[in-house]
């Protein structure tokens, strides 16, 4: 049990690093070109002993993962030199990104120590959300963690998400048991169905205990909830006769889950009469009643689950309290209870090495800017520098300046850069496309409807093309329960599709009414489940389920003919989108 004076500690460290955020970045740097200058690939760039901010700033260049991939591929197929990192840490490991704008994921290198910089992270977390929410101490949580089967590269180095690694590491087996319902051999079953009902069973025996319940991204925690409204019927068997159902098979899941499991008639009941009679409106508090708020990240695209997770969990505080990448560590959210639409995170200064690039200038190294030096109000793409060897790296993600903390800026996650729906000279961010849908779903509660999930593509197979937005609906209404689907008049989804048109930019509505370079936008309703055989489809092609995050813009093909064979109508905007120029400048 973690103490208040402990807990100080580390809120005082917090206060230290955000105060002195230029003088930590500056020796942060000396160290890690310290240890990587014996590199091959800083050696090319000149640096092969300078460990100085102004020398690293005037000899090395700014990369996306395609200009570092062939170094990449050379410590993956089993070339021992030191290429990215130094001699005195060599690459330990590879964590795969979650892969899901371009297809294919990345394979980012790593150092053993490297996990000491992510678990600092985490031990950070409670200190902080225990000054918001009392009482935390006194119970538990219920986390949906997952792992996949890692593979190795011909190198024998294992290449594996960063929340496989973590899960798998000692410092989380260690205290996995201490702040999680689910036990460590079901975190670490591959079997994704198998680590969830185990998972969920422990959970529903323990409802009690629970004071927090999250996943990572919050579609798993909308996942986890359908898997309830699908199987509750035998988990409540389950629970009644203190027996676990054969479809988990797995004898380590099997022993881990019997010391928790032990019949309870009345549980069970409580279990059929929340879950029978189709009313899935707060059904996490109905089922949790301890339950403080939900740990889960909703910025950027996530930011649509929202009303969704709110429906579902009686409007429990939304925490998103971490901002990680499979890079590095960055930072965490100082004020977790704030409200889902405001949430910035402070990035660490001791983590890694911070720059950024104005997303309003020369994409050049010469526009970097340093992290103590972006100003407010300014949106800037995040470059990083890490121990594991990424000099200069573009992460693709694209942060707003909401403010500072010490000196300490604080970051909201807008969009990431390369999400883009394009057709001629229009450019269709993450952003704009979640607000889009946004506006053109609220058309759809009078109807007792919502959207569950959408993502897009350009379809060009017609000129001049036009967007394609893929819906699942889900029921609101209490008569037909959350989880169902409701049929929505034609009319009204075609007044959805000039909804988005309306929200879409001002040269969108050039292109579309001026010049006519665009066809009308057309949505896609497709059937219930569609969402969840997405991610089946990733998983089996090596996607990590506990980093799975749904792509707003599909192009690959497999995935376009998965969502095209389970389309049951299409509607298209029935006008021109009215705007008029002079209110969209």
């Amino acid at each position: 049990m973690v103490t208040e004076k402990e807990d100080m500690k580390k809120l005082e460290f917090i206060e230290e690093m955000t105060t002195n955020v230029d003088a930590v970045q500056e020796r942060v740097l000396v160290e890690i070109l310290g240890r990587n200058g014996g590199s091959e690939y800083l050696e090319k760039c000149g640096l092969a002993a300078a460990t100085d901010r102004t020398t690293f700033r005037a000899k090395v260049p700014m990369v996306t993962y395609e200009d570092l991939k062939p170094y990449v591929m050379r410590v993956a197929n089993g070339d021992r030199s030191s290429i990215l990192s130094g001699p005195s840490h060599p690459i330990s490991e590879f964590l795969l990104s979650s892969g899901t704008s371009g297809g294919e994921p990345k394979m980012i290198p790593t150092v053993k120590d490297e996990l000491d910089r992510r678990q600092l992270l985490y031990s950070l977390l409670m200190p902080v959300m225990n000054k918001f929410v009392p009482g935390l101490q006194k119970g538990t949580g219920l986390y949906f963690l997952f792992v996949r089967s890692e593979t190795k590269t011909p190198s024998g180095l294992p290449a594996r998400p960063a929340l496989t690694s973590y899960y798998k590491s000692d410092c989380f087996k260690k205290h996995a048991s201490d702040t999680c319902t689910s036990p460590l051999a079901a975190i670490l079953c591959a079997d994704v169905f198998q680590s969830m009902y185990a998972q969920m069973v422990c959970g529903l025996c323990q409802r009690h205990q629970v004071v927090r319940i999250g996943t990572v991204f919050a579609s798993g925690l909308l996942r986890a909830i359908q898997f309830l409204q699908q199987h509750w019927e035998q988990l409540a068997a389950n629970i009644e006769h203190g027996e676990l159902s054969p479809c988990v098979s797995d004898p380590s899941v099997r022993a881990a889950v019997a010391g928790i499991l032990q019949p309870d008639p009345k549980l069970a009941q409580l279990i059929r009469t929340e879950c029978s009679n189709g009313d899935w409106a707060g059904i996490i508090v109905r089922i949790w009643p301890n339950t403080m708020y939900l740990d889960t990240i909703v910025t950027g695209s996530k930011a649509q689950y929202v009303t969704i997770l709110s429906y579902d969990g009686g409007d429990l505080p939304i925490a998103s309290t971490k901002y990680v990448s499979s890079e590095c560590p960055m930072g965490l959210n100082l004020h977790p209870m704030c409200d889902p639409s405001e949430v910035s995170y402070t990035i660490l200064p001791n983590l890694a090495y911070f720059e950024f690039l104005p997303t309003d200038g020369a994409a050049s190294a010469e526009e970097l800017v340093e992290l103590a030096d972006v100003e407010a109000g300014r949106e800037y793409e995040l470059v990083v520098t890490t121990y594991g060897g990424l000099s200069r790296y573009r992460v693709g993600d694209v942060l707003r300046v909401t403010g500072f903390h010490n000196a300490a800026p604080q970051f909201r996650f807008m969009r990431r850069s390369g999400a883009l729906l394009s057709i001629d000279a229009d450019k269709t961010d993450e952003a704009d496309l979640q607000r889009a849908v946004e506006r053109a779903a609220a058309l759809l509660r009078p109807h007792g409807a919502a959207v569950l999930d959408y993502t897009s593509r350009v379809c060009t197979k017609t000129l001049p093309g036009h967007y394609v937005v893929y819906w699942e609906l889900m029921a609101t209404n209490q008569q037909e329960g959350a989880g169902g689907t409701r049929s929505v008049d034609s009319d009204v989804l075609a007044r959805c599709c000039l909804e988005m048109e309306e929200s879409l930019s001002y040269v969108y509505w050039v292109l579309r009414v001026v010049d006519g370079t665009i066809r009308p936008l057309e949505i896609r309703v497709v059937r219930p489940g569609t969402f969840q055989e997405l991610v089946n489809l990733a998983v089996s092609h090596g996607a990590s389920m506990g980093q799975y995050k749904v792509p707003r813009c599909v192009t690959v093909s497999a995935v376009i003919q998965l969502l095209d064979s389970r389309v049951v109508s299409s509607h298209f905007s029935p006008a021109l989108p009215h705007r008029a120029p002079w209110t969209a400048l």
